[in-house]
C-alpha cells in the first residue's frame, strides 16, 4: 500500500525529479491505496467510475485545479531546448512570452476547481502527474530516434511509429508541414515543455537553423499561420494520445512493481 504523496514520487523517480513541477500536483491526500484509476483527462464521471469500482485514488495527467492555472509556469523549458540550437535567448524568451501570455489569459477564464471540488465531495484522493510523464515520453522517443540513421524527415517519421504506443494508435505520425522527401536536417524534438510552441517558437526554431521541428501537436490556427508566411522548414505532429499513453503506461508499471492494481481508462497499450 502507498499514499498520495508516494504516488507522485513515483512519477517523479520515472525521470529522477526532485521537486513536483508546478502543472502537477497532489490535490486531494490519501492513504492506503491499493487500486487507481489511471486516466489522461479527469472529470467527474472519472472519479464517480473509479467509486464505483472501489478504487482508492485517481491519477491523470493533465493538469487540474491550481495546477491548470500555473501550467503556464513550466513553458520556460522551451527556452532552455531553443538556446540549446543556438536560437538567441531574445528571441527565445519573446516566442514562449507570447505562448505564456495566451495560455494564462485562457487558464484565468476557466472554471479550474470543479473536478477536484468533486473528488473532495466524493472522498476520492486526486494526483495529476503532467511534466514527468511527458519528459520520460520525451528521453523514449529522443533514444528510439538517436538509435538509427536518420537522413530524411521520413527517417523520422519511421522510427517513432515503431515504438508500441504510436504503433497501436489510431493516429499516425503525421508531417503537417513540409514533405517526408525533405532532408531532415538539424532536428528539435520539442517535447515535455508544458505544451506545444505553437507558430512563434517553430518560426524561432526554422530562422536559427533548425531544419525540422517535432511537437506533440499543433493548434490549426498556428500551422495556418506557418503556411501563410511560409517558413522553410519541417514540422512532424506525432499525436497527442499516443504520446502521453508512453509516459502513463511506464508510471503504471512503477505502481504495479508496487503491488497497486492500475486500471487504465483512454490509455494507449505498450503491447508489441
Amino acid at each position: 500500500m502507498i499514499d498520495t504523496e508516494g504516488i507522485m514520487k513515483i512519477g517523479l523517480d520515472l525521470v529522477n525529479w526532485k521537486k513536483i513541477p508546478l502543472d502537477s500536483a497532489v490535490h486531494i491526500k490519501g492513504k492506503n491505496i491499493k487500486k487507481v484509476l489511471l486516466t489522461i483527462d479527469v472529470t467527474v464521471a472519472e472519479l464517480m467510475l473509479a467509486k464505483s469500482i472501489q478504487c482508492d485514488a485517481v491519477i491523470g495527467h493533465h493538469p487540474l485545479g491550481t495546477a491548470a492555472l500555473n501550467f503556464h509556469k513550466v513553458f520556460d523549458r522551451h527556452i532552455d531546448y531553443m538556446i540549446e540550437h543556438k536560437v538567441p535567448i531574445g528571441i527565445a524568451k519573446s516566442a514562449v512570452k507570447k505562448l505564456k501570455d495566451k495560455t494564462e489569459l485562457r487558464s484565468h477564464s476557466n472554471i479550474y476547481n470543479d473536478i477536484v471540488s468533486a473528488a473532495k465531495i466524493l472522498k476520492m484522493p486526486l494526483v495529476n502527474i503532467h511534466q514527468p510523464c511527458d519528459e520520460y515520453m520525451r528521453k523514449v522517443i529522443l533514444d528510439k530516434i538517436n538509435s538509427g540513421k536518420i537522413k530524411y524527415v521520413s527517417d523520422i517519421v519511421t522510427s517513432i511509429e515503431e515504438l508500441p504506443e504510436f504503433r497501436n494508435a489510431d493516429t499516425k505520425v503525421k508531417v503537417r508541414y513540409g514533405s517526408t522527401k525533405n532532408e531532415a536536417g538539424q532536428w528539435s524534438l520539442v517535447i515535455a515543455a508544458g505544451t506545444n510552441g505553437g507558430f512563434p517558437i517553430a518560426k524561432a526554431y526554422f530562422e536559427h537553423g533548425v531544419t525540422t521541428v517535432i511537437y506533440l501537436h499543433i493548434d490549426y490556427n498556428d500551422l495556418t499561420r506557418m503556411y501563410e508566411e511560409k517558413l522553410k522548414g519541417n514540422l512532424i505532429v506525432l499525436g497527442h494520445l499516443a504520446g502521453d499513453s508512453i509516459g502513463l503506461n511506464a508510471l503504471a508499471n512503477k505502481l504495479e512493481d508496487k503491488n497497486i492494481e492500475v486500471v487504465k481508462i483512454g490509455v494507449i497499450p505498450n503491447m508489441k
